[in-house]
């Protein structure tokens, strides 16, 4: 679903991966991580895709909130578990949006 009800400016973290073939137990984490990170103060929705490239966009009220989410304890375990098991290749990137619309019909 297109979160589509946030008003400029915010923040947008883009987490861009490459899965290895053995992604055992991976999907587990990753809705465990979004089900946490709602609970994260600052936190305003989440966007995902997957297909040869995965693409996840989270969006924070402040660059503050996006710190202590790097920072939650269990977010940090799953980073780690990311890079030793699941993770080919990974991008992050925090961006600042200034401006946004849409269309819904």
């Amino acid at each position: 679903m297109i979160v589509d009800n946030l008003k400029p400016p915010y923040f947008a973290v883009i987490f861009s991966t490459v899965l290895h073939e053995n992604i055992e137990g991976y999907i587990e984490a990753a809705k465990k991580m979004e089900i946490l990170a709602e609970k994260q103060p600052g936190y305003l929705g989440i966007e995902s895709a997957r297909s040869e490239i995965g693409i996840t966009v989270s969006y924070w009220k402040t660059l503050e909130d996006i710190t202590q989410w790097k920072n939650n304890i269990a977010h940090t375990e799953a980073r780690n578990l990311g890079r030793e098991k699941w993770y080919k290749q990974y991008q992050l990137r925090i961006s600042k949006v200034e401006r946004a619309y849409g269309y819904k019909f």
